[in-house]
């Protein structure tokens, strides 16, 4: 069984942060960087004003973290020395590395007790600078909490306008981490170019960013008829934070196939599906991307397109992990995003999932906390689903309004879509054609009314 590689956590507690609040940030940095393949072997913290310009963690912390990497854990002086031949003879090899601005990271002994972690995972964003800083000092690879969450999100993309999505926040990361791989005059291309090859990169990206976004544009137009064909119909959006329970309660309510995993950002493509089973009219339900915190900007940007499933849905459910001992926090920042995005004032009711892991003292807490505006289920209990289900055709029956249309012989290849967007409550037939009274949501109505006419 081939031993899976292993990281070590760093993070500066800054004043304000109570314990729990980072203790809990560092526990859900760990399940970010175990979703990524990584086993954490340890965790350095230090208590600080601010992080350390240089490298986030002051000179004694950092040597404790090099101790995890088998690195030295000092920053090596970026004045390069003196060449002479002399000297590059007899400098010893871990003497060269050590001096090297842009050697590549030492990889940790393989497998056994003692082998060292090959990344360090930092759970502030940090600076270009301060990366290369602690890649020095460590002998490790470097990453900061935004890297981890974008190549998650590059590795769980799956339809082609996720992939694009993450592909440009992924590009926006790297761009300006680059560095040079040798001296500038040596990366110029050709004599009097005036453009190095670092630079030459930062173009290449920049260009393809533009590619990008022009490409997930035509995406989006053909999203939006889509979602403009759905405009009438009765919609109603999960959201929540990773891992809450989204996509099995999606499963649970559709009956669909939709991808469920223990894994932090399993779904990042919006799944719509037919309420099971199908009411008339029938009530779309979809599954959103999962939220986190300190969910990078870039990466809100970039799924904004996703996200207005969302913002245009009659009814949020927000599904809360009531398991989880931080989902309080955990809805706020859920509450904060769709905020963000405009879709604060939908309409939403509070679902808290996996009450089947909650002991009873705390179902009985929550109860008297959010009472009147929440439900209590488990996605796996067919009973809670039900019930679930009955609640939301009760909030669709409530906004549904009644008309009466006549449509003519002449239209009767079109009466079809009377039955798809709402309920026939009755059928007669006269000389003028058939005259039916129906119920639906107001847009869907108003459609029907305009295409055939009301009585």
């Amino acid at each position: 069984m081939t031993e899976r590689p292993r990281a070590v956590l760093a993070s500066v507690q800054l004043p304000g942060e109570s314990d729990e609040s980072h203790e809990a940030n560092l526990g859900e940095l760990g399940r970010l960087v175990r979703t990524l393949g990584y086993d954490v072997v340890g965790t350095v913290v230090q208590r600080r004003d601010s992080l350390a310009a240089a490298a986030v963690l002051g000179e004694g912390k950092l040597l404790e973290l090099a101790q995890l990497t088998g690195g030295k854990g000092v920053v090596p002086s970026p004045a390069k020395p003196r060449k002479s031949k002399a000297r590059e003879k007899f400098r010893g090899a871990e003497e060269g590395a050590a001096s090297d601005a842009d050697s590549e990271p030492e990889a940790g002994a393989e497998g056994g007790a003692d082998a060292k972690a090959t990344m360090v995972v930092v759970d502030h964003e940090i600076s270009p600078s301060q990366a290369r800083n602690l890649e020095r000092a460590t002998g490790a690879s470097v990453k900061d909490r935004t890297g981890i969450i974008v190549d998650i999100f590059h590795r769980h993309a799956r339809s082609r306008e996720a992939r694009l999505q993450v592909e440009i926040a992924r590009l926006t990361y790297v761009a300006p981490r680059l560095r040079e791989a040798g001296g500038g005059a040596e990366r110029q291309k050709g004599k009097g170019a005036g453009e190095s090859a670092m630079e030459l990169d930062r173009r290449k990206i920049r260009d393809r960013i533009a590619e990008l976004r022009k490409e997930l544009l035509e995406i989006g137009k053909e999203q939006q008829n889509r979602r403009a064909l759905r405009s009438g119909e009765a919609r109603v959006a999960l959201v929540g934070y990773t891992n809450a329970g989204k996509s099995s309660l999606m499963r649970a309510l559709t009956g669909s196939d939709v991808l469920v995993e223990d894994k932090l950002f399993a779904t990042l493509d919006t799944t719509v599906r037919a309420l099971a089973p199908e009411t008339k009219p029938r009530i779309l339900v979809s599954d959103t991307v999962g939220f986190i915190k300190k969910l990078p900007h870039d990466l809100v940007a970039s799924f904004r397109s996703t996200l207005d499933e969302a913002l245009e849905a009659s009814l949020l459910l927000y599904v809360v992990d009531a398991a989880d001992p931080t989902h309080e926090s955990q809805l706020e920042v859920t509450r904060q995003v769709l905020a963000e995005i405009g879709a604060g004032s939908v309409p939403s009711r509070l679902l808290f999932n996996k009450m089947d892991r909650v002991p009873e003292a705390e179902r009985a807490r929550l109860r008297r906390l959010h009472g009147e505006e929440a439900m209590f289920l488990s996605a796996h209990d067919p009973a809670d689903v039900a019930a679930l289900r009955e609640a939301i055709i009760r909030f669709f029956d409530e906004k549904m309004v009644e008309t009466e249309l006549t449509v003519p012989y002449a239209k009767q290849g079109l009466a079809h879509r009377v039955y798809e967007a709402a309920r026939v409550l009755s059928e007669e037939h006269d000389e003028t054609g058939t005259r039916m009274r129906v119920r639906g949501m107001p847009a869907a109505v108003a459609q029907l009314t305009a295409l055939f006419g009301a009585r």
